[in-house]
């Protein structure tokens, strides 16, 4: 649960975060379903996937808990892929109904539930799966989901049963939509529902499940194509619109991003392209949401310009150099022996060069890079921002952080491109910033390899400065 890097300042971020709103105590645990009272209020995890399939999460993230109504966007997911967007909309609307999530809420004359979010909405979308009979359709479910999640998930037995002898209004729901002709199959059904509810996960499951339709369909962490793009994208609209049911405006409007909740606590976030997020906590407010992960969701986005109105951009891959001086040295006229030591020595001298416009995603990538040619030893660093266009607030946030941190555990930074220290971001003996700035990254290399050099030709030499010059006893 600790960072797994000095570039890892996202999963920081989230501790802060969480460390932060565990203080909320608003909000009552769900108790309607008797299984879910006895969950502890006190729970409470972060986790995000990105869309290269990197985890970063914080708190109680691998506490298992049933799906409830995060089941939906996925089992709509998987009808819309089966069936197309305009059968299912034949039986299922896509409209806010502005309601609760067990409203009687049908379409006049057609009986028709507003939406696949609400529980109307998902008793029809569970009984649209295509099967035999419910144990084949809810086999169909189990395999969506955890395809969606990267591994085979189970049901909590004690929750369907629990769920089951609590589920008049949902059985009534299904009756009156099969007296109006809008319920495939035989209210009976519904029992299938309440498995698909009570099928068990984790807040790093939830994360992977959103960051697959954040990332069109395909699964980050495996590389499965799990929906097609499309389906992807319907679901995504249907959550922005629909997934807080009848506090869904509000939540478009203050934090601007695809989400469904739960009553067991948990909430998924997906900012397409970016990444999912899941958020586990058990109190609820009166919209049956979790507390603190409104919280968390709305600081995110507020903070770091995540809402989905927000002007972005494609850009060509953002990292087009991740090497050592060892596999990418500089076009300096070296000597035999200094060759020779760059060769041996090389790969403590990391240098990363990336390209375009810097946001979440890019710099999350951009990092997760650094950290894999980063040196185990202090060493040095070049970080070429020469050929980037614009960096975002948050990517900015992100690299000058990780920066900082290189350079309190010793590592010499050098950056190429517009990207100087401020102050507060330490300072070196010289009084220069946590990190240097050169003209070119053949500059940068080649006088890291000079430093590389000193420090291993000249063993009896005195201290070597990030420059490569050697230090006297000072003056």
């Amino acid at each position: 649960m600790t960072p797994v890097s000095a570039t890892d300042v996202i999963t920081d971020a989230l501790v802060e975060l969480q460390r932060r709103v565990a203080n909320l105590d608003e909000g009552e645990v769900a108790s309607y379903i008797p299984q879910l009272a006895t969950a502890d209020p006190h729970t409470f995890g972060i986790a995000l996937t990105s869309m290269g399939g990197n985890h970063y999460w914080s708190g109680g993230v691998d506490t298992p808990f049933t799906l409830q109504s995060v089941s939906k966007p996925f089992v709509y997911a998987l009808v819309l892929a089966e069936l197309g967007l305009e059968e299912v909309t034949r039986w299922v609307g896509a409209e806010p109904s502005g309601e609760a999530y067990n409203a009687i809420s049908l379409e006049p004359n057609t009986g028709r539930p507003a939406n696949a979010m609400i529980n109307a909405g998902a008793i029809v979308t569970t009984a649209l799966v295509p099967g035999t009979d419910e144990e084949e359709r809810f086999e169909r479910i189990l395999d969506c989901l955890g395809r969606f999640a990267g591994r085979r998930l189970d049901v909590d037995e004690r929750v369907r049963a629990s769920e089951s002898e609590t589920g008049d209004r949902n059985r009534a729901l299904a009756y009156l939509m099969r007296g109006a002709g809008s319920l495939p199959g035989r209210p009976s059904g519904v029992e299938t529902y309440f498995r698909q509810c009570s099928v068990r996960v984790t807040t790093v499951d939830l994360a992977v499940m959103a960051a697959t339709l954040a990332n069109g369909g395909v699964n980050p962490s495996t590389g499965e194509t799990v929906v097609p793009e499309p389906v992807a994208v319907q679901v995504l609209a249907v959550m922005a619109s629909c997934g807080m049911y009848n506090a869904s405006g509000d939540w478009l409007l203050r934090v601007g991003l695809p989400a469904k909740s739960g009553v067991s606590g948990g909430l998924i976030a997906a900012s397409p392209a970016r990444f999912g997020l899941a958020v586990h906590s058990p109190p609820l407010d009166a919209t049956g949401t979790p507390v603190r992960g409104v919280a968390v969701l709305r600081e995110l986005s507020t903070r770091f310009g995540l809402h989905l109105m927000r002007r972005s951009s494609r850009t060509a891959p953002t990292v087009k150099l991740a090497e050592t001086a060892r596999t990418a040295p500089s076009d300096r006229p070296r000597s035999e022996a200094e060759r020779e030591v760059i060769e041996r020595a090389g790969d403590n001298v990391a240098i990363v060069a990336a390209q375009g416009i810097l946001d979440f995603t890019e710099s999350e990538r951009l990092l997760h890079e650094l950290g894999n040619v980063l040196p185990e030893e202090p060493g040095w660093v070049v970080l070429d921002l020469e050929d980037v266009s614009e960096i975002r607030p948050f990517a900015e946030i992100m690299l000058r952080e990780a920066l900082t941190r290189l350079a309190a555990q010793g590592h010499q930074v050098t950056v190429v491109g517009d990207l100087a220290p401020h102050a507060d971001e330490g300072t070196r003996a010289d009084g220069e910033g946590a990190w240097r700035q050169v003209p070119s990254r053949e500059t940068a290399v080649a006088r890291c390899e000079d430093a590389l050099l000193s420090a291993g030709i000249n063993r009896q030499a005195g201290p070597v400065s990030s420059d490569g010059e050697e230090g006297g006893d000072g003056a």
